[in-house]
């Protein structure tokens, strides 16, 4: 095969493979970037300089590389030289496995009556500091049946005790609010205490990995 034929199929591939790219692109690439100057930044890191767009892209396609713009609103634009397919797999990577390490949310409900007893208060404050330790958000809510409604501040009353009891262990996100023929309070955990969670489940991972290695070791 001659040469000219070797170079118009290698352009044809860096052509192709900025279209293909591009399909799901958040970052400007290649020929999508018709900025006059650019700084750049080399394969390596290195500063490049100020230069226009073509040159850019041609150092990229001398390397066999992309060029990706990372700063689009700096003055110039700042892009960098870089495998634009490994660049979005890492990143994409990334984002997997910080969703993967956010806490799902879950609200548990804790419902009383605006005529509750201490004893079933205090059951009920045991609970929701239970459901608070394990990172969860709690929703507590009072119920008016009835001629009860007319006594509504009376249970903004209790609800807003009821959270005081749980102080220790989360905090309020909104103020006691009537919707229809109940009212609710919201609460979230510390910290503290989302962080106990978040590690508690690390354990729990390192604790199932450790099983299965040695359950393997025990089959070999």
């Amino acid at each position: 095969m001659c040469f000219a034929c070797i170079f118009i199929l290698f352009k044809y591939f860096l052509y192709w493979r900025c279209i293909t790219i591009a399909r799901d692109i958040q970052h400007e690439i290649n020929g999508k970037i018709r900025d006059r100057e650019v700084r750049v930044i080399g394969p390596e890191g290195e500063m490049l300089g100020i230069m226009s767009s073509r040159e850019a892209r041609q150092i990229a396609e001398n390397h066999e590389l992309d060029l990706v713009k990372v700063s689009p609103n700096a003055k110039p634009p700042v892009c960098k030289i870089l495998d634009y397919g490994k660049f979005r797999y890492e990143e994409m990577r990334r984002q997997k496995e910080a969703k993967k390490n956010q806490k799902a949310v879950v609200i548990k409900e804790i419902r009383m009556s605006v005529r509750v007893e201490e004893h079933d208060i205090q059951v009920k404050v045991k609970n929701a500091i239970k459901f608070l330790t394990q990172g969860n958000r709690v929703k507590i809510t009072i119920r008016f049946r009835g001629r009860e409604m007319a006594y509504t501040e009376q249970g903004k009353t209790v609800l807003l005790d009821f959270a005081n009891r749980l102080k220790d262990y989360g905090n309020i996100d909104k103020n006691p609010k009537l919707e229809g023929r109940s009212m609710s309070v919201f609460m979230s955990p510390k910290k503290e205490y989302l962080k106990k969670d978040n590690s508690k489940k690390q354990q729990n991972k390192q604790m199932q990995e450790k099983a299965a290695k040695d359950q393997e070791e025990n089959h070999a």
